[in-house]
């Protein structure tokens, strides 16, 4: 079985291992002694972080700055076949274990290394999700009256993990051909930079500058939020000339022939004036109504949900993976594509002994390990 070991906190590394998890790789979560995962002690919004990140994982706690600590880390990198850094550019090195002297103990390992900026002037910047929001334009563009704004989950460091996994499966590929590891260096800005990609080539093309996609900045004119009869909300997305002849017509809008609504960018231009007419329309109707006949229709639309809503949503039965936690079963939500796998995640270094079993230490050692707060 293809072996990761894990060194991160939060997000970004603990996603990647989580991929890896999903997938059915063993991986190892190697943690700080007495204090684990900073995940561990959030609370509020974040509380179910630590749950999530690290399902089917297992945990050990080792110094690897102590020496006999640092001799552990090697033994485990001899043994393994990826691993990915996520504590902060340099930690690794300063501790004697960076690429290249872990690369000459083991040549097949896969390095990922999970920073906010990658190789270049800003590389030993500390950063998190939303600094890197900030600096990459993505709060501006999800801002709203002149005030950037954050996206309501940790996307930057998702993504730049999804794109470490990536280019870790290729390096793993190419490794059966040549036998050599390699070492991947992703930058969570350099991630914010290519999801920015398409507004800052529109930018290139026209020389002006985008406004933020929440103040009126849609490419469609129907393309919002409208309230039913009942007091739902729902979004309605009209994307083409074809499917607002028949939203016009299936809506009875009164309007489909007028010449100022016969193209997007009329419609556009009469935007305002345009959603009156189908806010108006959408208030005399109930929600089951509006839904049933956008489905008919096929016109894409989405009922506004919270979060937690997604529990009891009829797509994600039998997609919800089942952990338990202090006596209690917490449903969640697995990688898209992987089977729902139950399971649990760690405690903090419970699988400590049976790893340095594995490795060839005897309980006394492991005992002095302990003592000595190595592990």
């Amino acid at each position: 079985m293809t072996r990761v070991l894990e060194i991160g906190h939060i997000v970004a590394g603990p996603t990647a291992g989580l991929i890896f998890a999903d997938l059915g790789y063993e991986v190892i979560k190697i943690e700080k002694p007495g204090e684990g995962d900073i995940a561990r002690r959030l609370t509020g919004t974040s509380s179910g972080a630590f749950l999530f990140y690290n399902r089917n994982k297992k945990s050990i706690t080792l110094d690897f700055n102590k020496a006999e600590g640092n001799e552990i880390f090697k033994r485990l990198i001899a043994k393994s076949d990826v691993l990915i850094d996520n504590i902060g550019h340099g930690s690794l090195s300063r501790a004697g274990l960076s690429y290249d002297v872990l690369s000459e103990i083991n040549p097949g390992l896969v390095y990922l290394s999970l920073k906010g900026y990658a190789k270049g002037p800003y590389e030993s910047r500390k950063s998190l999700d939303y600094p890197i929001e900030v600096h990459s334009g993505i709060a501006y563009m999800n801002g709203l009256d002149g005030r950037p704004m954050r996206i309501g989950a940790s996307i930057v460091d998702m993504t730049s993990a999804m794109f470490g996994v990536i280019w870790t499966l290729k390096a793993l590929m190419d490794r059966e051909q040549t036998g050599r590891g390699s070492y991947i260096d992703i930058g969570m800005f350099e991630t914010a930079a290519f999801i920015m990609g398409q507004h800052i080539v529109s930018y290139e093309l026209t020389g002006k500058p985008l406004r933020p996609l929440n103040e009126e900045g849609f490419a469609w004119a129907i393309y919002d939020f409208f309230r039913t009869k009942d007091q739902k909300d729902i979004f309605i997305a009209v994307t083409t000339d074809t499917q607002w002849r028949e939203f016009c017509a299936g809506f009875n809008l009164g309007v489909c022939s007028e010449q100022r609504f016969s193209r997007n960018e009329l419609r556009y231009e009469h935007r305002n004036e345009l959603l009156k007419i189908v806010q108006e329309k959408i208030s005399q109707m109930k929600f089951t109504q509006v839904e049933e006949l956008l489905t008919k229709l096929n016109i894409a639309h989405a009922t506004l949900n919270k979060p937690w809503d997604l529990l009891n949503d009829p797509q994600l039965k039998d997609k919800l993976a089942s952990v338990t936690f202090n006596g209690s079963t917490i449903l969640m939500p697995t990688v898209p594509g992987s089977e729902a796998r139950d399971g649990k995640s760690p405690a903090l270094g419970e699988n400590t002994d049976e790893m340095l079993s594995s490795l060839g230490y005897r309980k006394e050692e492991i005992d002095m390990f302990r003592k000595n707060k190595i592990i």
